[in-house]
Formats: structure tokens, C-alpha cells, sequence
């Protein structure tokens, strides 16, 4: 089982945990953003707005310009000058109607953001609005997509599943953004991508790496509305508990969400991440990210949390509290 342990600190004068170091041992900070919704939608023409995209675009005129604001995202890339983690993931929604012009407006924030290098990013249901052809707008972030090899596996929307391997951990992205009907924000896998997940869950597992998932829509059933919900969760879950994971990460329900997969060979963590820039003070979500700190000891891979808010009255992210995990190796399948 996961031991879950959640503490206030200590934390340094940079607002870092203060944990000791493992000599010897691989060690990653990831932090995990999701939901940013960066864009503005300024000079947009009504020829824009056909199908779906009119419901969206009265939504943000209505509500979603003034909940996420633009401020916090500044205040997000000062803090991460900050707390400076290895890589950052970047769990989709970053625009608001999946326009062409949301796509390069992103693709600017990313270049801010951090290196490919640096950076993971998986689309979430706002990149694919409207439209079946929405993943070649996509590829404007194709840097911040790719895996670091080429993979002799079947691809959806010409990147998925990714692999990218960074100090001994396996971070495995995914696509669950599909279009969706008017008033819906379902997503979904596919048989194919799942067959991918398989194969990569299975190779990276032998290579006794840490395999981390990232994924927009939550996994497990309940955890979001009806209406959002990942359509074919059993399925992944299926591949989870055959092939094993260790962590799984995704955005979508713009509230911090803790919950668990169970397998036969041990319990898989499942954490979401809230909107990056959200201040609504009318539901009480406000804008947090998560730093986690992974560590490989002898035994097993151990990992810190740290969550991290936006202070209104300091107009600046804060640290909140730290979450202790164990996580152990899963074999795969």
C-alpha cells in the first residue's frame, strides 16, 4: 500500500522543502502544471465561432477571462525561477477554444516556460474544441510533444503515447482529448494508444524505470462529472493493473484530487493538478501547482509533494504542504 503522510514544512528561506539528500541515488524534481488556459482571445471574428466553439466563446466572455487571470501565470514562471525543477509536465488546457491562434499564442508561453528539453506538455479537451483535424494545429508544439526516439509503435494525433526518460524516470505521456459534443468534455484513449501504453509500460518497466503517466482527463470513475469523464477508464485501468505504473498524473477537474488504482502487485497513486491560474472566489478553487520530488533508494522510489498555491494577498505562489510517498516498484506485465 501507498503511505501517504501530510505535513506543513519545515520548508527553507526559498520556500523549498528541506529534506536530505541520498547520496548515490537518481533523483528528479518534476513539477506538474495543468489547465493554465493562457489565452486571451482578443480580436477574434465571429467566423471563428461556428459549431461548438460560440458556447466556449460565450463561456470566456461570460466567466473564464475573469477567473484565469493572465497575473497568476506571471507569478507561476517567477515562482518557478524559484523553486527551478528538473522538468515540468504540463497536463493540456492551455487554450480555451483550441483555435490556431490559441495553439501560437501557447507555443509562446512554452518557449518561456522552458526548453523541450525541459518541458512535457499532452493536449487536453480545450485543444480539441471543435474540428477532427484539430492535432495539426497541435503541432505547433511538436518540440514540447515528441518523444526522445523514434517509437515503432501505432501513434494518435501523431505523438501518442510519448516517452520521454529524464534521471531513471519513464514519463509516459498521453492523449485523451477527442471532440466532444456541445455541453460535454469527455475524452478517451483508444484501442490503439492503449495497445502503445501496453508495449511502453512494459519495456520501461524491465528497464527498472520509474513510470509516471500523464494524462488530462482523471482515470478513476467518479472523480470528475459524468460529462467529463475519460470514456473508457476501465480499459487504462486495465493496462495498469496488467502492466504496472508507479505514478499517474492529469488535470480536468480543476481541484486537487488524491486517489488510488489498485493491482495485484501494489496500489498506483492517481493525482491531479488544479488550473495554473484559476482565482474564483465564488467556488473558492484558486491557482496551485505541484512539485514532486523523486528518489530512488535501494528498495524502492520514494517521493515529496510539495503543493504549492497563489496568495492573493501576496500576489505571489506559496508553499502549503508536503505529501511523503513510497512508491513501490510495480513489475510489469
Amino acid at each position: 500500500m501507498v503511505n501517504v503522510k501530510i505535513e506543513r514544512g519545515p520548508f527553507d528561506a526559498k520556500g523549498e522543502p528541506e529534506t536530505a539528500e541520498i547520496s548515490g541515488s537518481k533523483s528528479l524534481s518534476l513539477a506538474h502544471i495543468s489547465d493554465p488556459h493562457l489565452t486571451s482571445l482578443t480580436n477574434i471574428e465571429i467566423s471563428q465561432l461556428f459549431n461548438k466553439r460560440i458556447q466556449g466563446y460565450l463561456s470566456w466572455l461570460r466567466k473564464r477571462r475573469f477567473i484565469h487571470r493572465r497575473d497568476i501565470v506571471d507569478s507561476l514562471l517567477e515562482d518557478l525561477d524559484l523553486t527551478r525543477p528538473d522538468h515540468i509536465a504540463v497536463t493540456g488546457d492551455l487554450t480555451h477554444l483550441g483555435l490556431p491562434m490559441e495553439y501560437a499564442e501557447s507555443r509562446q508561453w512554452l518557449d518561456s516556460l522552458g526548453s523541450p528539453e525541459q518541458v512535457t506538455v499532452i493536449p487536453g479537451n480545450h485543444e480539441a474544441y471543435s474540428g477532427r483535424d484539430w492535432f495539426k494545429s497541435c503541432s505547433m508544439w511538436a518540440p514540447y510533444l515528441e518523444s526522445d526516439t523514434r517509437l515503432e509503435i501505432a501513434r494518435t494525433a501523431n505523438f501518442f503515447p510519448s516517452l520521454r526518460i529524464r534521471e531513471g524516470v519513464a514519463l509516459i505521456g498521453l492523449c485523451s482529448a477527442r471532440p466532444s459534443p456541445p455541453f460535454m468534455a469527455t475524452g478517451g484513449l483508444g484501442q490503439e494508444q492503449l495497445s502503445g501504453l501496453e508495449t511502453l509500460l512494459q519495456q520501461t518497466g524491465n528497464q527498472g524505470l520509474l513510470r509516471v503517466v500523464l494524462i488530462h482527463h482523471p482515470p478513476v470513475a467518479g472523480t470528475v462529472k459524468w460529462r467529463k469523464r475519460l470514456t473508457d477508464s476501465q480499459l487504462f485501468m486495465d493496462v495498469l493493473e496488467r502492466c504496472g505504473a508507479e505514478l499517474v498524473l492529469h488535470g480536468h477537474a480543476h481541484v486537487p484530487t488524491f486517489s488510488n488504482i489498485e493491482t495485484p502487485a501494489g496500489t498506483i497513486p492517481v493525482i491531479g493538478a488544479p488550473s495554473a491560474s484559476e482565482l474564483n472566489r465564488w467556488s473558492g478553487n484558486y491557482a496551485k501547482y505541484n512539485i514532486y520530488q523523486l528518489r530512488k533508494t535501494a528498495a524502492n522510489w520514494e517521493m515529496t509533494m510539495q503543493v504549492r498555491g497563489y496568495s492573493a494577498a501576496r500576489q505571489c505562489f506559496i508553499p502549503e504542504q508536503e505529501v511523503a510517498l513510497t512508491l513501490p516498484f510495480t513489475p510489469s506485465c
